[in-house]
């Protein structure tokens, strides 16, 4: 059985969201500027809403 794209690029873009969420949160703790990061944080929060928006059916509600 295929995987679909879709669906792996989603698994994928939530896996970098939550890594990027915990670059940024160590960046604030050691009182470094995360400006970049939450800029691509956001970048990858659009991608991931416009893929799940464009394919319902290849959402995942993993969790």
């Amino acid at each position: 059985m295929e995987e679909d794209p879709d669906a792996y690029r989603i698994l994928k873009l939530r896996a970098e969201i939550l890594e990027l969420g915990s670059a940024i949160r160590q960046l604030q703790r050691e009182g470094l500027d995360a400006a970049a990061a939450q800029l691509l944080i956001a970048r990858k929060r659009a991608r991931l809403d416009h893929l799940v928006k464009a394919d319902p059916a290849a959402r995942l509600n993993v969790t």
